[in-house]
């Protein structure tokens, strides 16, 4: 571990002979997943100047706007952890503190040196909880993660947890860049998302990869759109079959490509979310390019009464219960390796081993 500065951020690195990740100590975001051989890091960097969240003043920052997420989106890069909520608090909730997607992804961590890897640990005074996540350097090309959420109130709790991986440019190309989930069941978020913009029909069910469009159309998502203005979210149900859910994101450009893979279990929903300059409010302001591949607890961005009053979507879960006192624990791994092809797809031994499988019937370890 050796600590470093990442976009004016306080951060810590970890390398090997094939990546490099650095973790910020605010936020404890995985920011950056570059790939030492090609330079190429698919994670998202904001186009406004990033800082700590514990700096964020709305009167001397204006420019991040005036909303609830201001304080969020200062801070937010890469990937980011979204716990206890993912998506708004209730108006209830906002007013006793609580910010846009819970305390975890603005909090300060511990950070620490352990087992060739690092550990972050941080407490979540407003939800009464605490959130660690070990991250090491595995096998080449893999990141082995590990997180562990602690309760420690003596009630049990209704709760998001969603991993918040977000891409952006220069891997990030319209037309090109192309995505594989191991999912079918999906649906589109509600008109009330982005004010109601955005191309694919509000609430339409769909099978993957193929969202019904409101031009009577349809949106092949496994490539990244060309339109010059589209946004949105769609929720995909993991493969119930499969013991081991995923997604991979390869550009055909750079001839990189970026994974996760995880239990389906632990996260049996993924939410796509693209932004691709709609938003025209601050800070966006009809510049931001990003896309979001959030695997977690819940199909959808909603407040902690929507998800439990939602309860199923496809007749699974929406939110995860969490007992009194209690320690709910998850591994994930990502992957980035070079590669000529999109995998058709993934394998893994629930450790360190990855496995892609491609249409020339060959096998790649990781």
């Amino acid at each position: 571990m050796k600590k470093t500065s990442y976009l004016n951020r306080r951060a810590v690195e970890l390398e090997d002979d094939t990546l490099v990740v650095t973790l910020t100590e605010e936020g404890g975001h995985i920011a950056s997943i570059r790939h030492k051989a090609t330079g190429v890091d698919p994670m998202w960097a904001p186009t406004w100047p990033s800082i700590e969240p514990s700096e964020f003043n709305g009167e001397k920052y204006p420019g991040f706007g005036g909303s609830n997420e201001a304080r969020l989106v200062a801070g937010m890069l890469g990937h980011m952890i979204c716990l206890d909520l993912f998506g708004a608090p209730t108006p209830e909730e906002a007013a006793a503190g609580m910010p846009v997607h819970g305390e975890a992804a603005t909090a300060r961590y511990d950070v620490e040196a352990s087992d060739g890897g690092v550990v972050l640990d941080t407490s979540l005074p407003l939800a009464e909880m605490r959130f660690t996540r070990k991250v090491r350097l595995a096998s080449q090309g893999v990141v082995s993660i590990c997180e562990a959420v602690e309760n420690l109130s003596c009630t049990d709790r209704p709760i998001a947890w969603t991993q918040h991986v977000t891409l952006g440019k220069p891997f990030l190309e319209p037309g090109l860049t192309q995505f594989l989930l191991s999912a079918k069941s999906s649906r589109v978020i509600g008109a009330q998302f982005n004010e109601g913009l955005g191309l694919c029909v509000p609430d339409a069910d769909f099978d993957w990869p193929h969202a019904p469009r409101r031009d009577s159309g349809e949106d092949d998502l496994s490539i990244l759109t060309s339109e010059p203005h589209s946004g949105g979210m769609t929720a995909h149900q993991m493969d119930r079959a499969r013991q081991h859910a995923y997604f991979v994101a390869w550009s055909p450009s750079s001839r990189i490509l970026i994974g996760y893979v995880w239990r389906r279990e632990d996260f049996p929903w993924l939410a796509r979310w693209e932004e691709n300059h709609l938003r025209s409010w601050a800070p966006w302001n009809g510049e931001g390019f990003a896309l979001g591949l959030e695997f977690g607890v819940s199909p959808f961005v909603e407040n902690r009464r929507e998800i439990v009053q939602r309860a199923t979507m496809f007749d699974t879960p929406t939110f995860r219960w969490l007992g009194a006192r209690a320690t709910y624990s998850a591994h994930y791994c990502a992957f980035v390796r070079a590669a000529d092809a999109l995998p058709s797809a993934v394998e893994w031994d629930g450790a360190t081993n990855v496995t892609l499988r491609f249409e020339d019937s060959e096998e790649h370890s990781l």
